[in-house]
């Protein structure tokens, strides 16, 4: 067995302590570790490195960077070119909202005036544009008169009764006589009287019956009408759901997906000035100028001057071609009535020549 001398156990003793000592001093943090451009070790964190203490002459150069669009491109690569693309289709995209308008909601208002001809027309709603309009026309105000209901409740009442049918030729239409229930008959005389207005128009010899394209016959609330012509309250009429508010004058219309004639009560009960004050030519002329919609036929302006004005013309609002001119301004109509100076007479009827055997 060997031994170990004195000196030996000394030096064995010695050296553990020695590593120590060294495990030590590594693990103290020198006080220049922080300090800016210092080296890193491992253990170190991350560390800015702006050097403030740098002269002006020992900063490194900037890389100049070029300007207008050879910079930004060289800032930005493929992204400026995709900018301007973005940008129409956001302006696209705003001016023209997917789901908006009438072609995509076929049953949504939409203007039913096509002026010139009355050739055939098959939008929802007849009387109104499908934006408000600024309007002047001194011809289109209310008249003075009796005292009307002005909201009703939404609902209708079929009044009883039949007739045989009328006509023998064209195509053959069924109808129910309505009143928007909550409405006060007595300024029109009763709803009796309503009735029989409406039953005398239609199967009147200038009626649309003498053009030999159409028959009807009323019908009860036993049957499903192709035609309701209902009678209806200002507030009822006006509502966006009905004939809307875009012409801000009394005026009815007719509902293409309702199959409903809305006849507005204050128009009933006072007439409209061109008519001079003939309140039952003007019922006349309600009467047929809107079933003459549910006949597909579209608005006209005066033709002759001082002629006869159609029946499709727009007569509650005037007969002059100047001021029913300013319904179809921005309506979208394919062919508006122009504003050419003609002026024509008040007539109910689609076939007046029919009153003198002509």
């Amino acid at each position: 067995m060997s031994r170990t001398t004195q000196g030996e156990r000394e030096q064995l003793t010695r050296q553990p302590r020695a590593r120590q000592d060294a495990r030590r001093q590594v693990r103290r943090v020198s006080p220049d570790r922080y300090q800016a451009g210092a080296r890193r070790t491992s253990a170190q964190p991350l560390a800015a490195s702006w050097r403030p203490d740098l002269d002006e002459e020992e900063r490194p150069s900037r890389r100049s960077r070029p300007r207008g669009l050879r910079g930004l491109i060289a800032t930005y690569g493929w992204r400026v070119y995709a900018l301007p693309v973005l940008v129409v289709v956001t302006a696209l995209v705003v001016l023209n909202p997917i789901g908006g308008g009438d072609a995509a909601n076929p049953d949504s208002p939409s203007d039913q005036a096509k002026g010139g001809t009355g050739a055939d027309v098959g939008a929802d709603i007849s009387e109104v544009p499908t934006k408000p309009v600024d309007l002047n026309i001194p011809t289109a105000d209310l008249p003075n008169g009796g005292t009307f209901t002005q909201t009703g409740t939404g609902e209708w009442t079929v009044l009883p009764g039949r007739t045989d049918r009328i006509g023998t030729a064209g195509e053959f239409y069924t109808y129910t006589i309505e009143v928007e229930d909550g409405i006060d008959p007595t300024p029109y005389g009763g709803n009796d009287a309503f009735a029989s207005v409406v039953d005398y128009t239609l199967s009147e010899p200038r009626g649309w019956v003498a053009s030999g394209q159409v028959s009807l016959q009323r019908v009860d609330g036993d049957e499903e009408p192709d035609i309701r012509i209902s009678l209806a309250t200002p507030d009822t009429v006006h509502s966006g759901d009905n004939c809307g508010f875009s012409i801000q004058y009394e005026s009815s219309c007719w509902r293409n997906d309702q199959n409903r004639v809305y006849l507005n009560l204050a128009r009933w009960v006072r007439g409209a000035l061109a008519f001079g004050g003939d309140i039952v030519s003007y019922r006349q002329y309600a009467i047929n100028h809107e079933i003459g919609h549910a006949f597909k036929k579209g608005h006209v302006g005066c033709a002759e001057e001082g002629g006869l004005a159609p029946v499709m013309m727009q007569q509650t609002f005037g007969v002059a071609n100047n001021y029913v001119a300013q319904l179809n301004d921005g309506a979208g109509n394919s062919d508006p009535v122009q504003a050419d100076g003609k002026t024509c007479k008040p007539n109910p009827w689609p076939n007046p020549q029919a009153q003198t055997g002509g």
